[in-house]
């Protein structure tokens, strides 16, 4: 099923605020006080829900076995090359 795009015009204040359309928070289900991510993505400004975020990053490392400490390899492995430096 093909989800229709929703297109607002914003403006942003003098103070740097911007305030999303009620048709955009809608589309979203972003309701008051919901916490967004805000990044730059290919010189777009991309705005997420915080849950959304949380739960694509805990999908990408959920085939990571409990127990691998990501962060001591990669440090470890630093630690090693400069070494050899």
């Amino acid at each position: 099923m093909a989800k229709v795009a929703v297109q607002a015009e914003v403006r942003m204040d003098r103070q740097g605020r911007v305030v999303i359309p009620s048709s955009l928070r809608r589309a979203l289900s972003i309701g008051p006080d919901q916490t967004l991510m805000a990044r730059v993505l290919k010189g777009r400004l991309v705005l997420e829900k915080r849950e959304d975020v949380l739960a694509r990053v805990k999908a990408r490392f959920a085939k990571v076995p409990r127990g691998v400490d990501l962060a001591g390899e990669l440090i470890a492995e630093r630690r090693e090359e400069a070494r050899r430096e």
